[in-house]
């Protein structure tokens, strides 16, 4: 089980107490703080995310989405096509967490954001057991995967790569059917900000209140299992 942290000293959660203060056509809600465990686990329990800042000197950028993107584990359909593509590939839970980064952070990647300082924030945080990472494997080589935060109810899916077509999707499928428990209509699984990809997957948009009420109602529910049982292969 996750070990909970020292609390962070940083008032990230009183940022976002109070949803009309914030600009309504601003993402950024914050800048400053630090990557501690326990500050990103406050962040994530109210709703916020890090990324680098542009000036090393303000620290790190926290976002609340005016749009946020939310992939609906209930509506989520797979199409024949990626059906077929799911049984070229073995999915795996947390045996190449590092690795799922770097490939995600991989620089040659445009608008590439995870730098050492993320890289080494979320390890530990995985270490903890508050971050996952769910792996697409082929002919014994990674070849895609995603990684994000698990809280209660929610998942903060962070970043996902593929080397091989398709494989960040078959990922993202064994991401929904892990997630879809008897706890699922309390489930939240959030991508940041919807794409035009992640749309086609059927990925929607949610508003600053619609979401927080979500966090909310997702609280106090257990994780699952495939982040329970420590890391190895994973089979619906």
């Amino acid at each position: 089980m996750p070990v909970e942290p020292a609390p962070s000293p940083w008032g990230l959660s009183e940022v976002v107490r109070d949803l009309k203060r914030l600009d309504p056509e601003d993402d950024l809600v914050a800048i400053g703080a630090d990557l501690e465990p326990g500050t990103l686990l406050q962040a994530y329990r109210s709703g916020l995310f890090p990324m680098p800042a542009d000036d090393e000197l303000d620290g790190f950028y926290w976002f609340f989405p005016v749009a946020r993107g939310v992939l609906p584990l209930e509506e989520f359909t797979v199409s024949r096509s990626l059906r077929r593509a799911c049984r070229d590939f073995e999915i795996r839970v947390d045996t190449a967490f590092v690795d799922v980064m770097k490939a995600c952070g991989d620089p040659s990647r445009e608008h590439g954001w995870i730098d050492d300082d993320i890289l080494d924030a979320y390890t530990e945080l995985h270490r903890l057991g508050w971050a996952h990472s769910v792996e697409a494997w082929q002919d014994g080589r990674l070849v895609g995967g995603l990684y994000g935060v698990a809280v209660d109810g929610l998942f903060a899916g962070e970043s996902m790569f593929h080397h091989v077509r398709d494989a960040s999707k078959v990922a993202l499928v064994a991401l929904v059917q892990m997630l879809s428990d008897e706890h699922v209509a309390r489930r939240v699984l959030d991508v940041q900000w919807s794409t035009p990809h992640l749309a086609s997957l059927g990925v929607v948009e949610r508003g600053r209140s619609e979401y927080q009420r979500a966090l909310v109602l997702a609280q106090g529910v257990p994780l699952p299992q495939a982040f329970t049982r420590g890391p190895g292969v994973w089979k619906p």
